[in-house]
């Protein structure tokens, strides 16, 4: 019998509302109260001090967090955004110098540069993975370069054994963002702990929170006490700490909080599980959506697992004979909102960010005073190009073939992720009918 799509009238394959994702529980409950009632909620002091390095909670987090991810030093931190800024100054950039950054993930990435007056270079992402491509890095480097910001995105571990090489060759520092990858693998190593410094988020929609939250790990003494000393108002301890290089030691407040620290300790305990059910559902999803011609599934880089913070799926126009937005808008039109995220519509998304080059403070090239610094303060900073065009792959992915869905997160079962997959096959077997309404 032949149906009508939702969009144009029909009958949705769904209207009951789809699980929400929520991972907190009695345990993190019980973690709270034990804080609260020993009334200390911080314990943090901006002077050298043995609270200097935070309370009892926070302490316990890192030694947990560094003993699961097998990194030798974790520092806890108010924000992945902190962490990333607390890295870059960490590793002694200066103003003027170039950090390869990618164009296609969340702000803070690259403007984590900019924090410390260096200049973000954009390099293209990889067609398949979404992840910083080598070979266009290396293109790039120059005597100015002294780190590559790589990212995890979407949950998949980066290039590692090209930007580890290039890393090597040109004595560059590597910094991962490993904000939406906890959990992922390469070679049998977490993501993470793949560069010289990794960057986790305990942000809200992330795998694990604690509301906000961040932890940074390294196998560094020095770039760990550096993370540190930034962390928590270095310009106020170094000379009582006796230490000699203060290059970048102006400090800032990105202390976590003792609540904050009690809940990510029994968050941490959840994520092996999580994990495993994010794959084992993305794996179903992919399965399900496989004879789709023009819907190419999740790839897996060789050596790698996925974490799969989302799903981004490569949607080929010329195969369908339809453009991208149309067929989305219709197989959103299939499917409910989910529960704790009613406002966000059906969580599949068109794109990612758009390249963040394209944005204003790159086109107009102002950061910080009225004078364009960063992009402006000498020569080689102004000669950094942010026009459109520079990476095509990451333009072509935003504007026309990747997509995105939340919807294999924990809490889904599998008659749940039935009705997603009917209704992109619902979609697919009558797109013919958003060509002929003009959609």
């Amino acid at each position: 019998m032949r149906k009508t799509l939702a969009i144009n009238g029909g009958t949705p394959v769904r209207t009951e509302i789809f699980p929400g994702y929520n991972t907190i529980g009695a345990e993190e409950e019980a973690a709270v109260i034990r804080v609260l009632r020993s009334g200390v909620l911080s314990k943090f002091l901006g002077c050298w001090d043995e609270d200097f390095y935070g309370g009892p909670e926070v302490r316990a987090l890192e030694a947990e967090w560094a003993t699961y991810f097998g990194a030798k030093h974790a520092v806890a931190v108010n924000s992945a955004t902190s962490g990333l800024y607390a890295a870059v100054g960490a590793s002694g950039i200066s103003p003027g110098d170039e950090i390869i950054v990618s164009p296609y993930t969340m702000s803070a990435s690259a403007t984590a540069a900019i924090v410390y007056g260096a200049v973000p270079v954009f390099a293209d992402v990889e067609e398949d993975y979404f992840c910083l491509d080598a070979r266009r890095v290396e293109e790039l480097i120059t005597e100015r370069t002294k780190a590559i910001i790589v990212v995890d995105l979407l949950g998949l571990p980066f290039d590692v054994d090209g930007i580890t090489a290039l890393a090597r060759k040109y004595d560059l520092k590597v910094i991962e963002d490993c904000a939406q990858a906890p959990g992922a693998r390469f070679a049998g190593r977490f993501a993470g702990t793949l560069a010289d410094l990794g960057v986790y988020s305990l942000n809200y929609h992330k795998h694990i929170h604690t509301g906000e939250g961040g932890i940074v790990v390294t196998d560094d003494d020095l770039l760990a006490e550096r993370v540190r000393l930034i962390r928590n108002h270095a310009e106020a301890v170094v000379d009582d700490m006796g230490v000699e290089d203060i290059t970048n030691m102006v400090g800032f407040n990105f202390r976590m909080t003792e609540m904050e620290a009690a809940v990510g300790r029994e968050q941490l305990k959840k994520l092996p599980h999580l994990i495993e059910i994010r794959q084992l559902n993305a794996e179903y999803l992919s399965k399900g959506l496989s004879g789709l011609n023009g819907i190419e599934p999740p790839r897996v880089r060789s050596g790698a697992t996925h974490a799969y913070y989302v799903m981004g799926f490569r949607f080929d126009e010329e195969k369908l004979g339809i453009d991208r937005h149309s067929f989305i808008a219709a197989v959103k039109a299939e499917l409910p909102v989910s529960r704790l995220r009613e406002t966000d519509g059906v969580l599949i998304s068109e794109g990612y960010v758009k390249p963040l080059y394209l944005s204003a403070m790159y086109q107009r090239r102002i950061a910080f005073g009225r004078q364009g610094y960063p992009f402006t303060m000498c020569e080689h900073a102004r000669s950094v190009s942010y026009a459109r065009g520079i990476c095509p792959v990451a333009e072509k992915l935003h504007e026309k073939e990747l997509f995105m869905t939340e919807l294999m997160r924990p809490g889904m079962s599998r008659p749940d992720l039935d009705d997603v997959i009917e209704a992109f096959n619902k979609v697919y077997e009558y797109r013919s009918e958003l060509q002929s309404s003009g959609r």
